[in-house]
């Protein structure tokens, strides 16, 4: 049998990590993912899906340093069914991926508007966009590359007079 998942997305909250009595890290999360379709009538339709995510050792520690609300990631693992008993009394379940491979999709400046974003400041979140077209290239950018300018020696007016030798 083979059990693998593949997931791209943004995530919806910040990462709780917590430890095991043996010391090991867990991250729990929860990821979006979107699929564009176009309906029986013709209208272009999105569907999200929200799944939750569980780390584990080192991948759980960098997922909680690194990955805040809003981050795409890419991630790999295996479905995973969860069942509990309530306190109610009700038997409950849900699926879930175990996270096995991460992949961090942000850029750096994506990264840095996550974490300040997500620190309180008023900035902007950071604005999903998909693949664009190239941009044409002007004359002046299809130029080969100067080489860079030797630095000058500046001249220092010494007296011939003043040198004790």
């Amino acid at each position: 049998m083979y059990n693998k998942v593949i997931l791209v997305g943004n995530l919806t909250r910040d990462v709780e990590i917590r430890y095991s009595s043996s010391g090991t890290a867990i991250g729990k999360v929860g990821i979006a993912t979107n699929r564009r379709f176009k309906s029986a009538t013709g209208e272009l339709r999105d569907e999200t899906m929200f799944i939750d995510l569980t780390f584990f050792g080192r991948t759980a520690e960098i997922a909680n340093q690194y990955l805040h609300k809003g981050s795409k990631v890419l991630v790999e693992g295996r479905l995973i069914l969860e069942q509990w008993v309530a306190q109610d009394g009700t038997k409950r379940s849900r699926h879930s991926v175990t996270v096995e491979n991460l992949q961090m999709l942000d850029t750096k400046a994506d990264s840095a508007q996550n974490s300040q974003y997500n620190s309180g400041y008023n900035a902007a979140p950071a604005q999903q966009s998909g693949y664009s077209q190239p941009q044409p290239q002007t004359p002046m950018q299809n130029a080969a590359p100067q080489m860079p300018k030797e630095p000058e020696i500046p001249e220092i007016d010494i007296d011939e007079d003043e040198i004790p030798f």
